[in-house]
């Protein structure tokens, strides 16, 4: 008794690249997207009340959070299966992200601010310097 399975087996493989192409279609979809989605992922109304002082700090903290999440992408791809890790865990934060950096970059605009000169050292006065404390056995000048 011989039990043959031939036409299943092809409709097995014809359903496996099947798959394959639509999820690569799917995948290749949503690297297209990319970042021109990103204002839905923030609040457009979020900074209209902040003062210009307020959005230089904001804008600050998320240049310094967009390099991090970037950072920690290129960390995650050089890894095994590193660009699939680095999408899927980072990619939608740093869309968002962009998404805030856009509507806060309007808000700076439409206030008309401008950033504040980083302050030298030469403009703070430095306090003094502690007197040295006296050594031992030894009696203090007046």
């Amino acid at each position: 008794m011989s039990v043959r399975f031939p036409r299943r087996c092809s409709l097995s493989r014809a359903a496996a690249v099947v798959a394959l192409l639509a999820s690569a279609a799917g995948v290749a979809g949503c690297a297209q997207i990319g970042d021109s989605v990103s204002s839905a992922f923030a609040d457009p109304a979020k900074y209209d009340l902040y003062d210009c002082g307020q959005l230089e700090t904001e804008r600050k903290g998320l240049a310094s959070r967009a390099a991090s999440q970037e950072a920690l992408m290129a960390k995650a791809q050089t890894g095994v299966g590193g660009a699939v890790v680095s999408e899927l865990a980072y990619r939608n934060e740093l869309i968002a992200i962009h998404g805030q950096q856009k509507f806060l970059e309007e808000a700076w605009r439409k206030s008309r601010c401008h950033e504040t000169p980083p302050q030298t050292a030469a403009a703070t006065p430095s306090p003094a310097p502690p007197p040295a404390p006296a050594a031992k056995g030894t009696r203090p000048q007046r």
